[in-house]
């Protein structure tokens, strides 16, 4: 498979961008409450720890999604998921196929992933 060696970058900047989205859009649904999703309908940026939380979902999402300042951004997204997994899902079981904490793992990891590997090429500003 050595082949796709000479795609990585661009790979990279794929997940960058997917991921960047999907965070983006759960913010979006958080904070804007679009698409209306009733889970977060009434969430509020104040309201403690969902608004913080979204806002840095929108926020993070965004810059990670266009590669602005993304190795910060998805420093700064890492460590909420990390919050979010030992606050809200591990004190109901370590596991997180009993905890439903699925997400918020794979997030964690990928964004700390992201702000050690850098953007891609793809990245408003690449460094």
């Amino acid at each position: 498979m050595n082949f796709l060696n000479s795609f990585e970058p661009q790979a990279k900047s794929l997940l960058r961008i997917i991921v960047g989205l999907c965070f983006f859009s759960v913010g979006l649904a958080k904070i804007v409450h679009f698409p209306m999703v009733p889970y977060f309908a009434n969430v509020t940026p104040t309201e403690w720890p969902e608004g913080p939380a979204g806002l840095i979902e929108l926020i993070g999402g965004l810059a990670v999604m266009l590669g602005f300042y993304s190795r910060w951004a998805a420093f700064i997204c890492s460590g909420e998921m990390a919050f979010a997994y030992f606050i809200g899902h591990f004190p109901k079981s370590p596991l997180p196929v009993v905890n439903g904490g699925f997400e918020a793992i794979l997030f964690c990891f990928v964004f700390l992933y992201l702000a050690v590997a850098g953007p891609g090429p793809w990245a408003v500003n690449r460094k």
